[in-house]
């Protein structure tokens, strides 16, 4: 679930990315990563995972050996749950195809 060597590219520190496997495999892998000074937190979670992501966060955040507080377990717990409410984008590919003897006007 956690990859702290994984290399990851954000915007900031707080950022959720999708990241795209190769073509062969179709599903979609979410990243999720905290930077706090030094530390790096990555999660790296498939939606069939989200609820199992979410109790990491909490066990993360009761840990009192980590920088990881229960606000940072807040603010992307809730970062998790919006990305799981924002419908997929219209695959261009996807769209239903005219029939070929269809004559245009």
């Amino acid at each position: 679930m956690i990859a702290p060597t994984a290399p990851v590219v954000h915007r900031s520190p707080l950022s959720a990315t999708r990241v795209w496997r190769p073509a062969a495999v179709s599903d979609d892998i979410n990243v999720l990563a905290l930077v706090k000074g030094s530390e790096r937190y990555v999660f790296l979670y498939d939606d069939a995972n989200r609820a199992e992501t979410l109790r990491t966060l909490g066990r993360f955040a009761s840990n009192p050996q980590l920088s990881f507080t229960w606000y940072d377990a807040a603010v992307l717990s809730q970062r998790i749950r919006q990305e799981s409410r924002e419908p997929d984008p219209p695959r261009r590919f996807d769209l239903p195809l005219s029939p070929d003897n269809q004559e245009w006007a």
